[in-house]
């Protein structure tokens, strides 16, 4: 889901939230290590999100929230802020050359490049999270 997350919408919440979870508490926060990623330089998009970051000239770059049940892509355009919530049943990491990482959902991609370390752990944490979060299934019940 590709969503306006501009302005406080109550409906907008109350989607991001059902699809998601709501944000972690300040004590799982900091027993997490944080839960947002540094600023991650965009490489390639989908071609939904490639329309609204071709809209200005500036420099394309997100970071990632976790959340309990999966992740937010926020990335700017203009003077809005977008959101690409995935959950983590939807969600797909593939690291491609060492300096980038795809995130799939259904239709939307997004490529970032990782220049430093702590871009790898982050994203070796949502990996983690997403193992965590696993619906049961036969071979590991």
């Amino acid at each position: 889901m590709l969503v306006n997350i501009s302005y406080n919408e109550p409906k907008i919440k109350r989607a991001i939230e059902e699809e998601v979870g709501k944000p972690f508490g300040l004590r799982e926060r900091w027993a997490m290590g944080g839960i947002g990623s540094g600023k991650l330089f965009i490489t390639e998009t989908s071609i939904d999100i490639h329309n609204l970051l071709v809209l200005d000239q500036n420099i394309n770059q997100c970071n990632v929230e976790l959340r309990p049940k999966g992740i937010i892509v926020h990335f700017r355009s203009l003077l809005e802020t977008y959101g690409l919530v995935i959950p983590y049943y939807k969600l797909k990491i593939y690291k491609g050359k060492a300096e980038e990482y795809s995130l799939y959902k259904d239709h939307s991609k997004i490529k970032v490049a990782a220049k430093n370390k702590s871009t790898h752990a982050f994203f070796r944490k949502i990996s983690d999270l997403k193992i965590k979060n696993a619906p049961p299934t036969i071979d590991n019940l």
